[in-house]
This record gives C-alpha cells, sequence and structure tokens, in this order.
C-alpha cells in the first residue's frame, strides 16, 4: 500500500505538475500530444492531487458544478503503478465529498470503457454513451449523493 495524501495544487510548479501529470495518465498513453488539458471550466474547478511521501504526483481529479444539484467529476486519473491500491476510490471519495460540501445531490462523470467497472463498484450507474473530443468510446454515468 502506498502512503498519500489528496489536496489541491498550491504553488505554480505543483499547478505546472498537475497539468502534466492529467496529460502523462490520461493523454499520452493515446499518443495524444501535449496540449494542456484545459477547458472553459477550470477555474470554477475544485483541483485535487494525491501526494506520496515524496511529494510525487500519483493521482489527478476535478470537480465542479453543471448546475446547483449536480456536480461533474472530470480528468480524474491515477499512475499506471499504482492502480489497483485504493487511490482511484480515495480520490473520488473526495470528490464527492467536495461535491457535497457545493450543494450537489448528483455527480456525473464520463468514463472510458475500461473505467466502467470501477465507478460501478462505487455506485455509479450507466446513463448512455458519451463521445469525447478525443473521439475514444466513453459512457455517461451518474450517482446520486446521501
Amino acid at each position: 500500500m502506498i502512503d498519500f495524501i489528496i489536496r489541491p495544487p498550491i504553488t505554480d510548479v505543483e499547478w505546472e505538475n498537475y497539468d502534466n501529470f492529467r496529460w502523462e495518465v490520461l493523454r499520452k498513453p493515446l499518443k495524444l500530444s501535449h496540449i494542456p488539458l484545459k477547458d472553459n471550466l477550470e477555474s470554477i474547478s475544485l483541483h485535487f492531487m494525491g501526494v506520496d511521501n515524496d511529494a510525487n504526483i500519483v493521482s489527478c481529479g476535478r470537480v465542479h458544478l453543471n448546475n446547483p444539484l449536480e456536480a461533474q467529476i472530470r480528468y480524474m486519473g491515477v499512475s499506471s503503478k499504482y492502480r489497483r491500491m485504493g487511490l482511484g476510490k480515495a480520490m473520488i471519495i473526495r470528490l464527492e465529498s467536495e461535491a457535497v460540501l457545493l450543494g450537489a445531490t448528483l455527480v456525473t462523470l464520463n468514463a472510458r470503457e475500461e473505467a466502467i467497472k470501477f465507478y460501478k463498484s462505487l455506485g455509479y450507474a450507466v446513463t448512455g454513451p458519451y463521445e469525447s473530443d478525443i473521439k475514444i468510446p466513453h459512457s455517461s454515468m451518474e450517482k446520486i449523493l446521501f
């Protein structure tokens, strides 16, 4: 088991490392160029990263509100060498907790096909197909927050 904490990036260097980690985990394996994974919701989103004892980023995730009652998780990823160790689950729990603090009662996300089983294990249900900007099959999923 890896020892880590989940927290927001703070310094400019941490933000740069966080952005690079997002690319490394989410786009580099697909052989996509190193274009920053940014959208028009970056500034209103809450960003988190899992950091190990050596200050290495090992996971990432972001949450924002789509409307006052619906949150969306995006850019969720875990370093390939640390998968199946609880980091992804811990990140989702943190993002859902933040969504509840924002007032959300529902959380949505768009999962790659290989991640659907993981999200189902955390209580998410598939609501339909989703076509991503990178043209990789995804499914829209949601979970009611209690």
